[in-house]
Order: C-alpha cells, then structure tokens, then sequence
C-alpha cells in the first residue's frame, strides 16, 4: 500500500498538532499530552529552515509533542510540534540555515550548512525531527494512521528521555519518501548523522535555505 500526499501547513492553536504530511488528504488532530516534550533538551529561540531534494526514511513515526525552552531573552516559551521519527534516513542535498538577528555592529547574521550533494546523500540513524512547518511531496509504503504513539511498532518509537502520552494518535509506515522538501524546525536528534561534503558559511543580514 502506498499512499502520495502534498502537504503543507502553519501552526495556528496551541493546544491542537497538525499532521504535515499527510495533511492534504486529511485534517488529522494530535491532542498534545500534558507536560510532552519532544526534544532530550531545552531548545533555542530560534527555529532554523531545512530543505532537501530528497528525503529517504525506513521506519517512519509520527507523533505530536511540545519543544520546551527559552526565547532569545531567555523567558520560558513552548512550541507545538509534529515530530517525524525513522530508523534510517537519506537526505540528498540538504541546507540548514537559521538568522540570528541584531547582532551588535553587524546586524542579522545568517549561518547557512550545506551536505549531502554530489552524489553522496546525508545518512542517520534513530533521526527525529521536531516540525513545526513542512511542505513536500510524499509517497508512505504500508501507512498506519490513527496508532495509539506507545504502539507504534514500525519507527523507532517515542524518543527516549521525552515524555508523551502513550495513549496518543500516531501514524507509522515501512518507509516515506519526500521530495522538494521545506520545513522549519525547532530540534532535530540523531544517533548517528553524517554529513557528507560539509560546508558551512556565515552570511551578513538574512540568506536562508528558501
């Protein structure tokens, strides 16, 4: 069974997950599990931007949760997440890039990371990504929607050291491959992640990867 989506979304109610990539064919709700946090640390003010030519995971997850940490002034601020989980990923010509702003004398900076290009994709392992925009297009082999998240067998399972409810919707499938990927994100988490011609440049005012 394979299933081709084209998804796109914006978090708009706090309280309420929205599943990306499959949201073009159907508007799923996560109902986010009291204290859940997704990533195993306290993350950044800042999101970052990443986009792909292609993503390529076995054992995907999918699982709503909540990033914890500060803003740039160090108050306490929270962000609803989609966080996308798989055993092994391949990522072909991926760009990272995030913009600090008002650094002082110089203004915004930007940090812009390439890899994966010429013909040697990114490679990770246990990968979980902590979504909270995303448009690609998708193709899922064997999907399961509506998993309750704690058994959910296919990915590799609720990140560990994370707290969400067990008992939550979840979906899962054998693989998913992305295309023409954008998303921004607040954390991403691997046990393994290997760059491949790493190159990484910092850039006056804002150059993102789109």
């Amino acid at each position: 069974m394979e299933s081709a989506v084209r998804g796109g979304t914006r978090w708009k109610r706090f309280a309420v997950v929205m599943v990306p990539s499959v949201a073009a064919t159907a508007a799923i709700g996560v109902a986010l599990a009291q204290g859940a946090l997704a990533a195993s640390f306290s993350v950044s003010g800042q999101s970052f931007k990443v986009s792909a030519e292609k993503l390529e995971g076995k054992g995907f997850f999918q699982y709503g949760g909540m990033a914890e940490g500060t803003d740039l002034e160090g108050n306490k601020a929270a962000h609803p997440v989609a966080v996308s989980a798989f055993k092994t990923a391949e990522i072909t010509k991926m760009c990272q890039s995030v913009v600090t702003p008002n650094v002082p004398v110089f203004g915004n900076i930007s940090l812009q990371l390439t890899a994966g290009g010429n013909g040697t994709p990114v490679k990770a392992e246990n990968l979980y990504l902590d979504v909270e925009e995303l448009g690609a297009d998708a193709v899922f082999k064997n999907i399961d929607i509506g998993v309750a998240a704690g058994k959910a067998t296919k990915g590799p399972g609720i990140q560990p050291g994370t707290r969400a409810n067990p008992y939550g919707f979840s979906q899962q499938a054998d693989s998913a491959t992305l295309t023409n990927v954008k998303q921004k994100a607040w954390a991403t988490t691997a046990g393994t992640f290997k760059l491949s011609g790493l190159s990484m440049k910092l850039h006056k005012g804002v150059k993102e990867c789109y």
